[in-house]
């Protein structure tokens, strides 16, 4: 089979990743009889730099046009720190979700049992850890308009809005997810307070008829912040609106002992994609120090999920697996024995050769 992705490397430590999942990828093909056509485009801060836009118009095209989407970063400290920038990476990253339908990331957090002792939690908060957290992506106050600020700039707002449609088709994916896995969702929001939150968990409590088989329960944010920490392991399937999913994922996370780890997809109307949930992390760019596990475990994600390809994706995890319990890692992981980005990459195309 062939298979054509758009590669969209983006910034900082971007390229770099993103050649380990390309790599691996040419290792599953030669294994399995695949060939992925990789058709790179530009996003973030590489984009404004040689098209004036963070996402443009021939990237857009690039990507409806592909099976796949695989994203690597963006962001630039130089967009960061000048806060009158009118283009900023970010944007790109928005009117991506946006233009592809996006509406749904699913991001799953576990850990891994040979890395147990690397968690700032206690081992035995972390053993087990198994739940996949379901984000709304195109919607709220992210994107809600009205947006800006006073004449004189001391006011600033952002208009937070949710359409019940809006809400029915996040649930959806999120109620789909619970009857795959273990049949138990968790709804966050803070309804106690939030308008809009009141009319996600009075659609969530309509919605539950239509799946008598999944225990629902219901969470302020404030408190499901707080469980990831002390009981993450109470978790199966989470959904909760953009904002709220953006911090959330990011403290779960750190869970499994390093960013670096955890894959995401991002699923919609159009084209799906795929991309690690950490950042650009620009201080380490060029220097060939990064983890590329991520990366390319949102690769095994693009294959299972995006493509089809379960025994392929399930060789991914294995590989990275093994890359783990040998030690095999970089330094977020290991600072005394660290291997290189391209070290750890080439490890796990090998291992995938040899199996």
């Amino acid at each position: 089979m062939k298979y054509t992705i758009a590669t969209l490397p983006g910034d900082g430590i971007g390229p770099e990743i993103m050649e380990q999942a390309v790599a691996v990828l040419e290792a599953v093909g030669e294994k399995f009889g695949h060939t992925f056509e990789h058709r790179y485009g530009l996003v973030g801060a590489a984009a404004i730099d040689e098209k004036g836009d963070p996402f443009p118009r021939e990237t857009f095209e690039l990507c409806r046009e592909a099976d796949a989407v695989l994203f690597g970063a963006l962001g630039d400290p130089k967009y960061d720190n000048d806060p009158k920038a009118k283009v900023r990476p970010e944007q790109g990253l928005l009117a991506m979700r946006k233009q592809l339908g996006l509406f749904a990331n699913i991001r799953p957090v576990n850990t891994f049992p040979s890395l147990a002792g690397k968690s700032p939690l206690r081992p035995d908060l972390v053993e087990g850890v198994d739940f996949v957290v379901i984000r709304e992506l195109t919607g709220g106050s992210y994107f809600g308009e009205p947006r800006g600020r006073s004449e004189d700039g001391h006011k600033a707002f952002e208009t937070n809005i949710y359409s019940r449609e809006e809400i029915v088709r996040i649930l959806k994916v999120a109620f789909e997810h619970a009857l795959a896995r273990r049949k138990h969702l968790t709804v966050v929001d803070k309804a106690n307070v939030l308008v809009t939150s009141r009319l996600w968990r009075e659609t969530a409590q309509m919605m539950e008829k239509e799946y008598p088989d999944v225990t629902v329960d219901y969470l302020f944010v404030d408190n499901a912040a707080m469980q990831i920490i002390q009981n993450p392991s109470r978790f199966d399937v989470m959904v909760t609106e953009n904002m709220f999913g953006d911090i959330l994922t990011d403290e779960a996370s750190v869970i499994t002992g390093s960013m670096g780890l955890l894959p995401s997809a991002s699923v919609g109307e159009l084209t799906s994609l795929f991309e690690p949930v950490h950042g650009s992390y620009p201080q380490a760019a060029g220097k060939n120090i990064a983890n590329p596990l991520a990366m390319i475990l949102s690769a095994a994600m693009m294959l299972e999920t995006g493509l089809g390809l379960h025994d392929e994706g399930a060789l991914v995890r294995e590989a990275v697996s093994r890359s783990l319990e040998e030690g095999y890692v970089t330094e977020d992981i290991d600072p005394q024995g660290a291997r290189s980005t391209s070290e750890v990459g080439a490890w796990i195309a090998s291992y995938i050769r040899r199996k």
